[in-house]
């Protein structure tokens, strides 16, 4: 036997060597893997019993067995689905198979994450997810609140504005009784208009100071209304007793933000200023000759043109506050665990990833086991039938060949047997002659 030969039968020794250690190992693992598989199913249908439960708004005895009907064909499905795969994928010999049956298990995997995945997702994280919706729910309501108070501040400043504008025009009404305005002291005619137009500063800064005591209140109620979302938010108990308490505490907060809203004083402030220099009533001159009418009408003209002027900026400053972005129309939407789960995915990766391996750990045996059928049929490739043989395998051989040559004697002695009819009965001399 040359060196070729030799290499060439060692080499498949060694691989007739593998192939009955991986087939020894391979059929101590089949023991127990259609258990395991049996047990990952089980567990698969019970998430999803849980899953499926939170969906079910009705709590009767019909959705409790629809629920169980629905865990039952998971289980069934995922069992009957990886034991498919289990024997049929890795003794597919040709490539045109192997592909197949790999798509096949990829469509069937996307099945089962479906049908069953996402609801053993929402049966892990569910309550967590919902608490989160809950937590970013409270920080929209809070971000709407801070909104809506900044803007009712942005108008009670304007009635610092309106207090120059009240106390310049006092002033002047203070010159003019003096005769320092129109040359004649005392309190005619542009005293009159001068009057006028303060108190009418006054009443409008009156109005304003009067809404921030209630825009305090009101933010304090808020707060104090977010306060009890925020314990709700990570309160024991269920969570759907929690969200029911939440969505009444939201309601209230949106009427306190709407109430905010109102007490801005910045449309007020932006019609007053637009009716300053049109809502004058001019008094009659009261001037004793026309020199001095002549005075007054010159001195209202230049006051009309000051009010003109004073609510111009009153106006833009009122716009100022009217531009800023109003607070975002914010409400509590109920939202079920499995939504949440969804809605949330990035935050819940891990719950996720269980979810999943649960029900797709099976593809990984699958493809061990493909891997390790090919390793098998790769060991036993070019060889005999008579190099395959075991010692067990020989002995069990020959007993099987003598058992066969066994029955074949005794099938031969009967055949003899009845092709030569019964024997002769012995005579008398042979009997004597037996018996002595």
């Amino acid at each position: 036997m040359s060196d070729a030969d030799r290499k060439t039968t060692a080499e498949e020794a060694r691989g007739i060597r593998t192939a009955k250690e991986l087939e020894a190992h391979v059929s101590w693992l089949d023991t127990f893997t259609p258990a395991a598989l049996g047990v990952l199913a089980i567990a698969s249908g019970i998430y999803t019993f849980l899953g499926v439960s939170t969906l079910l708004e009705d709590t009767g005895a019909m959705s409790f067995f629809a629920a169980v009907a629905y865990s039952i064909a998971v289980s069934v499905g995922i069992f009957v689905f990886w034991s498919y795969m289990l024997r049929l994928l890795p003794a597919m010999r040709s490539a045109a198979g192997f592909i197949g049956l790999t798509v096949s298990t990829m469509a069937g995997s996307l099945a089962i994450i479906a049908m069953s995945s996402w609801l053993n997702a929402a049966a892990l994280a569910g309550s967590a997810a919902v608490e989160l919706h809950l937590d970013r729910t409270v920080r929209d309501y809070q971000s709407a609140l801070e909104q809506a108070h900044d803007i009712a501040l942005s108008g009670q400043a304007l009635g610092r504005e309106v207090r120059r504008a009240r106390e310049t025009f006092d002033a002047l009404a203070d010159q003019e009784r003096s005769g320092q305005l129109s040359g004649t002291a005392g309190e005619g005619a542009v005293f009159r208009v001068l009057t006028q137009k303060t108190e009418e500063l006054g009443n409008l800064e009156n109005q304003i100071r009067d809404q921030q005591p209630l825009i305090e209140q009101a933010f304090e109620e808020g707060n104090a209304i977010l306060g009890r979302m925020r314990a709700l938010t990570v309160a024991p108990g269920p969570v759907d007793q929690r969200s029911v308490m939440f969505s009444e505490e939201s309601v209230r907060l949106a009427g306190v933000i709407s109430t905010l809203n109102r007490y801005s004083v910045a449309p007020l402030l932006a019609r007053a200023a637009e009716d300053l220099p049109a809502s004058v009533v001019l008094p009659e001159l009261d001037g004793r000759n026309a020199s001095i009418r002549d005075a007054q009408s010159s001195t209202i003209a230049s006051v009309l043109d000051a009010l003109d002027q004073r609510s111009q900026t009153l106006k833009r400053a009122a716009d100022e506050v009217l531009a800023m972005d109003p607070p975002l129309e914010t409400a509590y939407n109920p939202i079920s665990a499995a939504d949440a789960v969804i809605r949330y995915a990035e935050h819940f990766v891990p719950s996720w990833a269980g979810a999943i391996a649960i029900d797709l750990l099976p593809a990984v045996l699958v493809f061990v086991l493909a891997i390790t059928q090919a390793a098998i049929r790769s060991g036993r490739d070019g060889t005999g039938i008579e190099d395959t043989l075991t010692l067990a395998d020989l002995k069990a051989a020959m007993n099987a060949m003598r058992d066969v040559e066994t029955s074949m004697g005794a099938a031969d002695a009967e055949i003899q047997r009845r092709s030569t009819g019964p024997a002769p009965l012995p005579g008398p001399q042979e009997r004597a002659e037996a018996a002595e």
